[in-house]
């Protein structure tokens, strides 16, 4: 059996049993969409927006449905014992796709705000879903077979003028055995709403050498697909912050679009230092004026792991201003891929937008790709883009030798204060402090240092 077939098949015995089974709408979109990944399968590098990540792999393989990981409860605490808990909040908890309400902890939740799983809000009101649930034709295929057969997803409600107090943590949990997790998150701001929200992907303690066999042979592991759409309203505030820690044998495969209306603010930070392939499609369009947007990121590859990211800011609208900043921290074989595209519409005057992508090598067997791209259809703008791939600076290393460091010592803080730029624009202490501590971890010696 082909792997399309399997998902076809997948589909055929489970369509039933899928959150929302029975609502016109969702029903007619689900048949669509999988008759789309049937017809299109996984991109492969003859596509233009793929060339530099293949998910060829995946064709070899029929994932299972996720089996439930090794004690989830030890993986939570570990997180709330490494100093997420600090941030106090609000805990919406999948395990391996599926809404753990054993292991959330909500909270009060001001008036006019609702949290959920998003299986819930669908078999009671389907109604608030149906406008931001996406369309068949949005995103790749991958993005149309989670459209298909996601099993459930955070949803995310906040009425007018509606603050959250504190930091929402979805944590998804998984990646043990050889499944697949699907998940679609909606998070709905209306005007001069504002919330911070944590999208965190965890696999278990140990799981990483369970499967690192598969890793090595550079087969998957486990299979992540997963949807954030997000839309803000006149006035809305959201910052959406990404940890990606999953097991060094998994696929993620990830979207996260954003619409904005006019005078909101988006703000994305995007942080892989997991699985074995990682690609992350992350966009956001003005729908209206005066809106802002920072799309900001950090990735680490070692062995011959690979991250990809894909942006594309749509300033459709005049005076948005926008800032982008990519940083790759590559050691091995490992490979990351940087594509950005800036397109500024006809009319979209008094445009302010900026972008950089920037990649150090610390092996000379790493790779690094970027292509930032500027689309400029429109006068009375200001636009610039660059990137850089290089090595350790020679003289800040060897004024670092001068002042008592050894070598290895010193390689390792340029390479920390290297990171450390992106993570300085992190407004959430706890998360910034967990990024912190995860980049130290891959440094040889790097427990010995402490935070800067």
């Amino acid at each position: 059996m082909s792997t399309l077939e399997h998902w076809l098949q997948r589909y055929n015995a489970g369509r039933d049993a899928l959150p929302g089974a029975g609502v016109p709408w969702l029903d007619a979109l689900r048949e669509e969409a999988i008759m789309r990944f049937a017809d299109e399968g996984w991109p492969s590098n003859r596509l233009e927006n793929w060339r530099h990540t293949s998910l060829a792999l995946l064709e070899e393989r029929s994932f299972a449905p996720a089996a439930a990981p090794l004690a989830p409860e030890a993986v939570l605490q570990r997180l709330r014992r490494d100093g997420e808990e600090a941030a106090g909040g609000h805990w919406l908890v999948f395990v391996d796709g599926r809404h753990a309400p054993a292991l959330s902890e909500l909270g009060a939740l001001p008036g006019g705000a609702e949290i959920c799983s998003l299986a819930e809000v669908l078999a009671t009101h389907p109604d608030w879903v149906e406008a931001y649930f996406g369309t068949v034709e949005e995103g790749a295929s991958p993005v149309a077979l989670n459209a298909a057969l996601a099993t459930d997803g955070a949803f995310v409600r906040l009425a007018r003028g509606v603050a959250l107090d504190a930091p929402l943590h979805v944590v998804f949990i998984g990646g043990v055995r050889e499944g697949a997790s699907l998940v679609r998150n909606l998070i709905v701001a209306e005007a001069g709403a504002e919330a911070t929200i944590v999208e965190h992907y965890v696999g278990v303690e140990g799981a990483g050498d369970v499967q690192a066999g598969a890793a090595a042979a550079g087969t998957a592991g486990a299979l992540t697909n997963a949807v954030t759409r997000i839309a803000a309203a006149q006035d809305a505030r959201i910052t959406h912050l990404k940890l990606q820690e999953e097991d060094r044998s998994t696929v993620h495969v990830a979207q996260i679009a954003a619409v904005q209306a006019r005078g909101s603010v988006f703000a994305s930070h995007s942080l892989s230092f997991g699985a074995q392939l990682a690609r992350n499609d992350i966009t956001t369009r003005f729908d209206g004026e005066g809106c802002e947007a920072l799309l900001n990121g950090l990735f680490h590859v070692d062995g011959r792991r690979h991250v990809d990211h894909h942006t594309r800011i749509d300033h459709a609208q005049p005076r948005g201003t926008s800032r982008e900043f990519y940083r790759g921290v590559l050691d091995g074989a490992g490979r990351g891929v940087f594509a950005g595209r800036i397109l500024v519409a006809p009319g979209a005057v008094r445009t302010d937008a900026m972008q950089r992508a920037d990649n150090l090598l610390l092996s000379p067997q790493a790779e690094a790709d970027a292509r930032p791209e500027l689309e400029i259809y429109a006068d009375d703008v200001k636009c610039a883009h660059g990137s850089t791939v290089g090595q350790i600076d020679e003289d800040s290393l060897f004024y670092l030798r001068t002042r008592g460091l050894d070598e290895a010592h010193a390689r390792n803080l340029l390479t920390y204060a290297f990171a450390a730029e992106v993570l300085e624009r992190i407004g959430l202490a706890p998360l910034k402090r967990r990024a912190q501590a995860a980049i130290r971890a891959r440094l040889p010696g790097g427990e010995l240092m402490e935070a800067l």
